[in-house]
């Protein structure tokens, strides 16, 4: 007995709805020339001023979403730290980046704090706030296909009049697309975003296409900065955070995100630098994690923050390392204003 022939199976709508969002989101949008082959310092060709754009790009988010590492991407040097802990960033960091007629002044922000109540947390969230009130565009960071109430906590504290655009990172690992055309409507029903941007920090022709989505909402002005120049942060400031990188990816999840890093001495001789550093913790029991067994993980943490710091500045680092108990001082306002949190 012959088989009936086969009809095609109509895609769902929710599908066909998809990759219309997704082809218009992933169109063809022109790249900014950014080479590879180049240090994102490297001097651009003299624009004249009346043809520069400049403006301030907010990137935000929940922590733990990507914020540091898309960072890190945009200006093209690592300037912000980052960890599969959270609170690894916490500073306003400002990185630069100028492309063709573009400047870019990208700041990343904390993640915003809805756990803990303290001084520290406070003084994170004031930060985030503080970061979002006068700039051009908003870089709103979430991981494709997720949205939950610390995402939404994030997204209600952005104003109404500064176009914000939903960058859904991650998507790389997104295994299942169909399943992403209702999350982006309901996102569409949270508030009118400007554009929708799924995208991997991770990929440079992801990164090149945000370029090019980001300088259409950059006013036309004279650049603010030097174009070779990638950050705001002082030499100092930065020996801080990557200690404090290395304490963190070192420790896991042992060490409480309270621990912090002040750096004692800063002296430059040549072409070498000399570090002194104390990892603050606030318990004896802290302090064991830090160190290690015969000295052997404060060690390691010095050891590779040295390198991470050589690599950057392009120099010799000679880095020391201690390790001092300060029970309490995340419930401090005062002591948290002392150790460089504003």
């Amino acid at each position: 007995m012959a088989r009936p022939p086969k009809t095609a199976v109509p895609a769902p709508a929710a599908n066909t709805e998809l990759d219309a969002m997704l082809a218009q989101a992933l169109g063809k949008t022109p790249a900014v020339a950014v080479s590879d082959d180049e240090p994102a310092s490297a001097a651009p060709e003299p624009v004249d001023p009346a043809e520069q754009h400049c403006g301030f790009v907010a990137i935000v988010g929940k922590p733990n979403v990507g914020k540091s590492t898309l960072l890190n991407a945009l200006v093209g040097q690592k300037i912000s730290i980052t960890s599969r802990k959270a609170q690894t960033t916490r500073h306003r960091i400002t990185g630069y980046r100028t492309e063709g007629a573009n400047q870019f002044v990208f700041v990343d922000t904390p993640g915003f704090q809805t756990r803990h109540g303290n001084a520290l947390n406070r003084s994170l969230n004031k930060t985030v706030l503080g970061a979002v009130a006068d700039v051009d565009l908003i870089l709103f960071v979430v991981e494709a296909g997720h949205f939950n109430l610390a995402d939404a906590k994030v997204l209600d504290l952005l104003p109404e009049n500064v176009p914000v655009i939903l960058l859904a990172n991650k998507f790389d690992l997104v295994h299942r697309r169909g399943d992403l055309a209702p999350w982006l409507r309901s996102m569409q029903e949270r508030r009118n975003f400007a554009e929708f941007v799924p995208m991997s920090a991770k990929a440079s022709k992801d990164i090149q296409r945000l370029f090019a989505i980001c300088a259409k909402y950059l006013p036309q002005q004279p650049w603010m900065h030097d174009p070779e120049e990638l950050t705001d942060r002082s030499e100092r400031f930065m020996a801080a955070v990557m200690v404090r990188e290395k304490l963190f990816r070192l420790t896991g999840d042992e060490l409480p995100y309270t621990s912090t890093v002040v750096i004692d001495k800063f002296e430059e001789e040549g072409q070498l630098k000399r570090i002194a550093a104390t990892i603050v913790v606030e318990r004896e029991g802290h302090k064991g994690m830090v160190i290690g067994e015969g000295g052997e993980k404060l060690k390691r943490i010095g050891t590779e923050a040295r390198q991470e710091l050589e690599k950057i500045w392009n120099c010799k680092v000679f880095l020391e390392l201690w390790v001092k108990v300060r029970s309490g001082w995340a419930d401090d306002d005062a002591r948290v204003r002392s150790f460089g949190y504003e």
